[in-house]
């Protein structure tokens, strides 16, 4: 039997190991909402929104918290954790990682995908914990090298500002 092949997102040929920054959405699977919950309300005629973590979120926000101290040059600049997806602002810094996982023979993941790998791996361990066999996340995360300043701060703004546009949000369930 034919299996569909999966689209390739990745930029070919590009180290996502070397210093940079990179925009990263993770997504839950089947996009349930079981991270956060979105309170929208109005303070000085703009729209205010507070993220109140789900007990699943707190325990994905301390992993979130965790990458920089098992990562040595990887950063985490901003982040937000909506009802059923996280943004992320990661940066990588120079040098190499000090704890990183050894690579099995022939396997060549970039520290990007070893960190995230690592956030969704764990964060579930320790969901199904408590909740066997839930299945938290979706296959794969989306990403965006961020190219320079202008970039870098437009999307720190996307994600301070994308709890109060919850409703408009491509990921938005009812």
């Amino acid at each position: 039997m034919d299996l569909p092949k999966r689209k390739q997102i990745r930029l070919p040929d590009f180290d996502y190991s070397s210093p940079g920054a990179y925009f990263v959405t993770i997504c839950t699977r089947d996009r349930r909402c079981i991270l956060s919950d979105i309170a929208v309300g109005a303070l000085h005629e703009a729209p205010a929104a507070s993220v109140c973590l789900t007990e699943i979120g707190r325990v994905v926000d301390e992993v979130i918290s965790s990458l920089p101290a098992r990562y040595s040059n990887l950063a985490v600049d901003h982040t937000v954790i909506m009802p059923n997806h996280i943004h992320l602002l990661l940066r990588i810094k120079a040098g190499r990682a000090l704890r990183e996982a050894p690579l099995r023979e022939g396997e060549t993941r970039s520290l990007l995908s070893k960190a995230l790998g690592y956030l969704k791996m764990n964060s579930s361990r320790r969901i199904h914990e408590k909740h066997p066999g839930m299945e938290v996340f979706q296959r794969g995360y989306y990403e965006h090298v961020i190219r320079g300043e202008k970039d870098y701060l437009e999307i720190w703004e996307y994600i301070d500002t994308n709890p109060a546009k919850w409703a408009e949000d491509r990921y938005f369930v009812p």
